[in-house]
């Protein structure tokens, strides 16, 4: 259930077009998926929005598009975003991600989150040798 109403005709507009476009030849498919469609209804957030995925997940770096994905992946899942937790899981498995992979990073997310609760709940302070203004 969505807060607004997705636009019918989204296109119609020449910015969303713009942006839907180059969606399609970035990620060289056809198909445009729902948060583009929903972040359709405001053009300055769509088109700025589009812009920063564009420039992290589809410009080259130093990480792969894989790990990229399977970060993505574990902080859509911290966030609780399910939207994201799918879409990104697509795109992980898209770019090769096995089934072995997955395993594993869903065994590392639920260890971060009991060892980062556990870590919170008892105020354990950090040690010196972990910060960078402290080393010697």
């Amino acid at each position: 259930m969505s807060t607004i109403a997705k636009n019918q005709n989204p296109e119609s507009n020449a910015r969303v077009k713009a942006v839907f476009d180059d969606i399609r030849a970035t990620r060289r498919s056809d198909f445009i998926n729902n948060m583009w469609h929903y972040l359709a209804f405001d053009t300055d957030l769509l088109e700025n929005t589009w812009a920063e995925v564009k420039a992290v997940m589809a410009t080259p770096s130093a990480l792969d598009p894989l790990t990229k994905e399977m970060l993505y992946i574990a902080v859509s899942v911290t966030n609780g975003c399910g939207y994201c937790a799918h879409s990104h899981t697509a795109a992980a498995k898209a770019k090769g991600m096995a089934a072995d992979q997955h395993a594993d990073l869903l065994r590392v997310i639920s260890l971060a989150a009991k060892t980062n609760q556990l870590a919170t709940a008892l105020q354990v302070p950090v040690d010196p040798v972990f910060d960078a203004d402290h080393r010697p």
